[in-house]
Parts: C-alpha cells; structure tokens; sequence
C-alpha cells in the first residue's frame, strides 16, 4: 500500500471510530469543553496523528438541550477534523454534517 493511501486510511479509521465511539454521550454547556479535549485527546492516542480538532456545535447543543441541562450528542452536532502523516505523505480529513444530506460525510484533503 502507498503512505498517501495508508495515510487516507488512517485518517478514515480515526474519524469513523470518533464518531461510533461518542455518539450518545451526554453532553451538556457544563461538559461541552471537556467532551471536546476528551475526543482530541483519544484520536491524538492512535498511531500516525499530528494533530486534531474536535467541535460541537453550540447552538444545536441549545436546542437540542432537555430540562437537565444536557442531551445525547448527536451526528448534527459534531465537527471533527485530523491531520494524518504517514512518512513523507500527510493528509487532513474533516467530519461534518450534511444539512442536505441530512448525514455526517467525511471529506479528505490531500
């Protein structure tokens, strides 16, 4: 396999377990910063990453927000971009919501 097509792989597993991993989770305006460095700090674990940015999105956190002050995260709600370097190749892959689409696509620069 080829470092760029490696180095896409990786940036493609790192944003897909991301997301699997922290959908659900409760969330809240007392939590939301450290749900953020939470998720960073798990995909800056995994072999190849050089860096990572992790961003849920206050305004739906609003209105999806219950009586508790939290709800569950949800696809809407979560921007995550990584960058991936594999030798001499390097990649940034971004996670984001589809409004149209109504679905979270993943996108890669290379």
């Amino acid at each position: 396999m080829k470092r760029i097509e490696r180095a896409c792989f990786e940036a493609g597993i790192k944003l897909g377990a991301l997301f699997h991993q922290f959908m659900g989770i409760p969330v809240g305006f007392e939590n939301v910063d450290i749900v953020e460095r939470a998720m960073e700090s798990c995909v800056r674990l995994q072999p190849y990453v050089t860096d990572v940015r992790v961003r849920i999105d206050r305004d739906r956190l609003r209105e999806k927000i219950s009586k508790f002050e939290y709800t569950s995260l949800t696809p809407d709600m979560l921007y995550a971009e990584v960058e991936v370097s594999v030798g001499d190749s390097v990649v940034k892959a971004y996670l984001k919501w589809d409004e149209e689409l109504r679905y979270p696509l993943m996108k890669i620069d290379i």
